[in-house]
């Protein structure tokens, strides 16, 4: 998959099936607007690309507004990539971007930019300046620049409709499980390990302290979840987070991500590790005495243990 910054860089090819969108997180729905592109370009021996914006649009128009992403472009494109995709365009989103109507992205971006035969979109997507394009505003379009369009009826699962913002919520309230049915995946971050104050080798539990790659990346709500843990050597391990705090220790202390990992001892500092976020186990809490909070962690590993050895079955 071509992946690239400037229109210049994908050229125009008359054949065009494109998709427009912000398609953070890449989740069901998102996968289902995307087969379709690459399903209709290959069908007329054409391409398809994808569109995309960066930064995401409300970060632009909320100026101060503490906007948090499912995913950065890079992870976006490592998503997208594997679905056939031909060509994905990041554009930056600026002010002056926010101000051009529908019909002038179209004309612009696509029409005259791609060479776009045809264009497939969400049941409910807007677009333009005050998001006044539509589905129906397409339509239109459509029928003016002679292009074909297509709209993506809605998906739904458990009977609520997939979305981002779904996606956001759930995991605002720790729902790691219900996140992943949306997006068709376990929710991950990546990051850096960093030291720590190496309390948890002391108590048994020694902890790799995550910094996000992407700062702002959305963490999951304060609490201890049985993780998966990819350390980079291809093998998969499981192991316990905990988010939040450290109230135990701390009255005010700055929230971390912290990862411990079953039956694993190396030294992980300055490495990139990937944690995907499986089970919530439950709250952090504060424990009157070292002695409570061992017992507690004691717990949350025969959990995350018998969780393994079910899925190992």
């Amino acid at each position: 998959m071509q992946y690239a910054r400037r229109l210049e860089e994908i050229g125009r090819d008359a054949d065009t099936v494109a998709t427009v969108g912000s398609f953070d997180g890449v989740h069901l729905a998102h996968r289902q607007i995307i087969g379709e592109v690459v399903q209709r370009a290959r069908r007329r021996n054409g391409r398809s690309v994808l569109i995309t914006f960066d930064p995401h649009p409300r970060e632009v128009l909320r100026p101060g507004a503490n906007v948090v992403y499912l995913s950065s472009p890079e992870e976006r494109r490592d998503v997208i990539a594997p679905m056939g995709v031909d060509a994905m365009l990041v554009l930056p989103f600026t002010v002056e971007f926010s101000r051009l109507s529908s019909r002038e992205f179209v004309e612009r971006f696509l029409v005259h930019g791609t060479g776009l035969a045809e264009m497939v979109e969400g049941y409910n997507h807007h677009f333009g300046h005050n998001r006044e394009g539509s589905v129906s505003s397409i339509r239109e379009l459509a029928k003016e620049y002679r292009f074909e369009t297509y709209a993506v009826p809605q998906l739904n699962v458990g009977g609520t409709p997939v979305s981002s913002s779904a996606v956001r919520s759930f995991l605002e309230e720790g729902k790691v499980e219900a996140a992943a049915a949306f997006l068709g995946r376990p929710y991950d971050v990546t990051g850096i390990v960093i030291p720590g104050d190496r309390r948890g080798r002391t108590l048994g539990y020694p902890t790799a302290n995550l910094a996000p790659s992407f700062s702002r990346k959305m963490i999951p709500r304060n609490g201890i979840y049985i993780v998966g843990v990819d350390v980079g050597d291809g093998i998969g391990r499981y192991g316990l987070a905990s988010i939040g705090v450290r109230p135990t220790f701390h009255s005010a202390g700055p929230r971390t991500i912290e990862v411990f990992i079953l039956s694993f001892d190396q030294d992980l500092y300055g490495r990139t590790i990937s944690t995907t976020f499986l089970v919530r186990l439950r709250d952090e809490e504060r424990y009157d005495d070292v002695a409570s909070l061992i017992r507690q962690m004691d717990r949350d590993r025969a959990a995350a243990e018998a969780f393994v050895a079910a899925r190992q079955r």
